[in-house]
């Protein structure tokens, strides 16, 4: 497989997880607004969000019982796995190629 294939796919990748972030980011920022997640668009977002926040929900609880942190630790999650399945694609086509 060409470098450039390979390239691309790794920028697929990378372009998956950027949108997936930008989805977190507006699920979490909908929650400020009132009864914005019992909308169209809130509840699209939250089938698409809310099973990867809740692993993470399961885990940390809310500081003071108000401050959820849990996204955040769920993007820098995301993060690294974005970038180790990018790794890993690699070298897995690198090898092949």
């Amino acid at each position: 497989m060409s470098s450039a294939t390979i390239d691309s796919i790794i920028g697929y990748i990378g372009q998956l997880g950027t949108v997936y972030t930008y989805l977190v980011i507006a699920y979490v920022l909908l929650s400020w607004l009132p009864n914005a997640r019992d909308s169209f668009i809130g509840e699209i977002l939250g089938k698409l969000v809310e099973p990867y926040l809740s692993l993470f929900r399961r885990f940390i609880p809310p500081i003071g019982g108000m401050i959820d942190i849990s996204p955040i630790v769920a993007l820098i999650a995301l993060r690294f796995v974005i970038y180790g399945l990018q790794t890993v694609v690699a070298y897995v086509l690198g090898a092949f190629g």
